[in-house]
């Protein structure tokens, strides 16, 4: 078994909110650097397993709670703009260049932190080597005139009760579930309306953009997944710029692939996908 050494630390935004991260490093050098940005519903703590066997396979992992997640500050699951998810996102990934330098960086985005992380993509390439996008929160069960509805509402009432997520969606495996719904760390009430429409800004935008993501990107999502659409996927994948893009939908799982069952095969996949190109990224 390898040594995992784990640290937490805070990064300051401003005077009056601090992110809380989280690193996982292995005795040795790594053979790369992962990077975690997860969706909602969720925070770093959570990926602690998948850290774990990544480090045994010879990376190190860094992960943070987004704004108004985890042990992060700010008003629960409240955005005032994507684009302060995106800017917290590249201050993340410069301090883990510094922690890490010289170390190829290959970052993986979760659901609405796979919204956060293409826009990141298209803004900061040159920051990372390769992109994991998974259960990619593009498409979700509302159509797009309702989605737009929403919008308005929440704009108009931003702390109206309008972003829910069910963790029964996330997994098969019922102690997944249980542990999601247990979690102090998680608020189990619905997220206010003007992140729900902060979000479908970030949608909005993407939907005319996808072209301009052209570094290495692996999109990875479950055909039975409730929580977004896998129509979303295929369309990231068959718009997107890059020359090395890879689509895989694993059949029957749902939202979050890495606890799901299957996950071995799923993270075996993205270790597989990115070492091959680790001597290949520039």
């Amino acid at each position: 078994m390898t040594a995992v050494q784990t640290q937490e630390w805070t990064i300051a935004r401003s005077d009056t909110l601090s992110l809380h991260a989280r690193a996982w490093t292995g005795p040795e050098a790594p053979r790369a650097v992962v990077v975690i940005n997860h969706g909602f519903l969720a925070h770093s703590g959570q990926y602690d397993g998948t850290a774990r066997e990544l480090v045994a396979r010879g990376f190190n992992v860094y992960a943070y709670d987004m704004r108004g997640h985890g042990k992060s500050g700010g008003d629960r699951y409240w955005v005032d703009t994507y684009g302060d998810c995106v800017n917290d996102l590249a201050a993340f990934v410069e301090q883990v260049r510094a922690r890490e330098p010289g170390q190829q960086l290959f970052l993986y985005g979760h659901s609405a932190g796979g919204v956060i992380s293409t826009v990141f993509v298209q803004q900061h390439a040159e920051l990372i080597n390769g992109f994991i996008c998974a259960s990619f929160a593009f498409e979700v069960p509302p159509p797009e005139f309702l989605l737009q509805a929403l919008r308005v509402v929440g704009d108009l009432i931003p702390r109206a009760p309008l972003l829910s997520l069910n963790p029964a969606d996330f997994s098969r495996d019922p102690a997944v579930v249980e542990a999601i719904r247990n979690d102090p760390l998680v608020i189990h009430e619905p997220g206010p309306g003007h992140t729900l429409a902060e979000l479908i800004r970030a949608h909005d935008h993407l939907g005319k953009t996808f072209g301009e993501v052209r570094l290495p990107v692996f999109i990875i999502h479950g055909t039975a997944d409730k929580a977004t659409r896998p129509h979303g996927s295929q369309r990231f994948y068959d718009e997107a710029g890059s020359h090395d893009k890879m689509l895989r939908l694993y059949e029957d799982h749902v939202h979050d692939l890495l606890v799901d069952y299957g996950k071995e095969q799923v993270l075996n996949d993205i270790v597989a996908w990115i070492n091959a190109r680790i001597t290949t990224a520039h």
